[in-house]
């Protein structure tokens, strides 16, 4: 894995995290400090990817080292990505995202063969994510989710209420 770029205000993503079984790929939008700092995705404590996606799979994500969730979202046919490759960004908020580069969800998406449901892990990843998609969005079942991010205010149980729809895919 190559590390993630630091610096104050360049910010670059993670590669995927994938495999030829990926089923339901969810993206994000960018790393914030805390990942980056950690070269995790998803490390702010308080954001409540893990326990989100741990809930909607029936495994105790949060309770786990980061190699092994990883590994027991691929074991459930989840990757998890970013659809910024890298922008400009003071702090981790998605609204402070200043010049933006793609990655290519298309090709990655392609070389998926067992790909059927693209979801997106807030509205800025939805918003930059359907733009890359364009009209390829349509071979895909397309979620938008409430932002696991703590700066999304909405109550745990609500998140989790919309993230079980993940459940049925």
């Amino acid at each position: 894995m190559t590390p993630a770029k630091t610096s104050e205000s360049c910010k670059r993503s993670f590669p995927p995290v994938v495999d030829s079984h990926t089923r339901i790929l969810i993206l994000g939008s960018l790393p914030g400090e805390i990942s980056l700092a950690q070269s995790q995705y998803y490390a702010n404590r308080h954001n409540r990817f893990w326990a989100l996606i741990g809930a909607v799979i029936g495994e105790d994500l949060p309770a786990m080292a980061y190699p092994d969730r990883l590994q027991t979202l691929l074991r459930h046919r989840i990757g998890v990505w970013d659809v910024v490759a890298e922008a400009r960004r003071d702090g981790s908020l998605d609204s402070n995202i200043r010049n933006p580069s793609s990655n290519d969800l298309l090709g990655l998406a392609h070389g998926l063969p067992e790909l059927a449901v693209i979801a997106f892990n807030g509205a800025t990843a939805a918003r930059i994510g359907l733009k890359q998609l364009g009209s390829g969005a349509g071979r895909y079942r397309i979620i938008r989710l409430p932002s696991s991010s703590p700066a999304h205010t909405q109550a745990f149980a609500e998140k989790l209420a919309a993230w079980q729809v993940l459940a049925t895919c």
